[in-house]
């Protein structure tokens, strides 16, 4: 067992119940921008009929990449912004999910060659991405290993040993598959005893499978913080990496030869009348269970507080996201709230009250509680980044653009997320998972 010691849980109220329902909406979308780094060349047109894994675009950049439809029926619309741009690709469903069979196959069996191939064609090859700057995994590239991060550490996450626990064939044909993928380590990580005991008695035919069990706050369900300690990146190497979810539809290509666009979303958050598992699809179209909301003025996001993204009239999950979360919007002031005890606040120190009840679940909004402020030195950082690098002085080289000072101290190694708590703990109010997402963005340009 590995211990994380450095991090915060964030105990928030509204964690889904373990219930799953079924909730198969109208429309489904993929949204290009959900991808870093593509752009979307279309093979189909509004109107068109598609089935579940139906290509409907591909990567200009990278043109082995598909992108297939998550349900059948109609492309509905495909939406596009400034200098028509692709923001949505929207498919409205028959209810049928009629799927393309891309035939059964024993990955153990496969060259690795054939398994790439199906995964490339069927559209699951997008589930695999890669570090550094965390775009969608090359198949020309071999990397150096495959990371699995098998639970979710973030606030109201949902319960992987729960969803995982009757997909143990699935999970076995997924890391059968990926083990051809490199010739060095597939890590599977998890955070139970159980589930690792699960996992050890499946016997992979891949001896180049380990399983490992972590335990810590979070941030130690993110995978750059198990490959910091497993398998640190430098410059000029690529580990790929995925999620437990995704693992069942690698899985499932190889056991039943359909692409499996299914997900079990986590509905959650203090505004949510019931939070439960729903079985839907990736891109749903969640607006059909704003009907479980209690309140109106809310702020819901795909994923979680600290890394999800607004879909407030938008409505479609994101690809990579197994979580809603609706929480109150953050619109009002408190007058002289810096006096007052303040029990109900979430805190990291010890000036409010809340710091006596740290453990108790709360109800918190979007308010910023406070304006932007110099970005000054307080070492607060440190105390809730596990990994062996300096997180100040990095988003200090990030901030100035310097490539040589960011190389140094491990940009390669981390992504926007791993900053999530120092961005809520910081007193100056700064955006510093979108400064560390530019200053990625700006090396995968400069490097290719």
């Amino acid at each position: 067992m590995i211990k994380i010691k450095k991090g915060i849980d964030i105990h928030l109220v509204g964690e889904a119940k373990k219930e799953v329902k079924n909730y198969e909406p109208q429309f489904f979308a993929l949204k290009p921008h959900d991808f870093i780094g593509v752009v979307p060349k279309m093979h189909v047109a509004e109107g068109d009929d598609v089935k579940v894994g139906t290509v409907l675009f591909h990567d200009k950049n990278n043109e082995s990449v598909f992108f297939t439809s998550p349900a059948s029926g109609k492309v509905k619309a495909i939406v596009r912004g400034e200098k028509r741009v692709i923001l949505q690709v929207i498919v409205e469903s028959d209810g049928t999910f009629e799927t393309i069979d891309f035939g059964k196959a024993d990955p153990s069996k496969l060259s690795r060659n054939e398994i790439v191939e199906k995964l490339v064609q069927s559209g699951t090859w997008t589930m695999l991405r890669q570090r550094p700057y965390s775009t969608i995994a090359k198949t020309q590239d071999e990397p150096k290993c495959i990371a699995v991060s098998m639970f979710d550490t973030a606030p109201l996450a949902p319960d992987n040993n729960f969803i995982v626990k009757d997909q143990m064939a699935a999970i076995k044909a997924g890391v059968e598959a990926l083990a051809k993928l490199t010739k060095g380590m597939v890590y599977l990580n998890v955070n139970s005893s159980e589930t690792q005991q699960a996992l050890a008695s499946l016997n992979f035919s891949a001896k180049n499978v380990t399983i490992t069990e972590f335990q810590g706050p979070h941030p130690t369900g993110n995978v750059s913080t198990q490959l910091n300690v497993l398998s640190p990146i430098n410059k000029g190497e690529t580990v790929w990496y995925t999620y437990a979810q995704n693992l069942i539809a690698i899985g499932n290509l190889f056991l039943n030869g359909v692409y499996d666009s299914s997900r079990v979303v986590a509905f959650t958050g203090s505004e949510v009348k019931e939070p439960m598992y729903y079985r839907t699809r990736i891109g749903a179209d969640m607006s059909g269970l704003y009907a479980n909301i209690a309140t109106e003025n809310v702020r819901i996001i795909s994923g979680n507080v600290l890394t999800g993204k607004k879909i407030n009239g938008e409505n479609f999950l994101g690809y990579y996201d197994s979580q809603v979360t609706v929480i109150p919007e953050g619109d009002h002031y408190q007058l002289f709230g810096w006096l007052a005890p303040n029990f109900k606040k979430f805190t990291s120190t010890n000036t409010m009250g809340a710091s006596l009840c740290k453990k108790s679940k709360k109800v918190l909004d979007t308010n910023l509680n406070g304006g932007v402020r110099p970005f000054v030195m307080t070492g607060n950082f440190e105390k809730v980044f596990p990994f062996d690098i300096y997180p100040m002085q990095l988003i200090k080289a990030c901030i100035i653009k310097d490539i040589d000072q960011m190389e140094e101290l491990g940009i390669y190694e981390i992504d926007a997320e791993d900053f999530a708590l120092c961005e809520v703990i910081d007193p100056s109010k700064t955006a510093i998972q979108q400064i560390v997402r530019e200053s990625l963005e700006m090396l995968r340009k400069e490097m290719n």
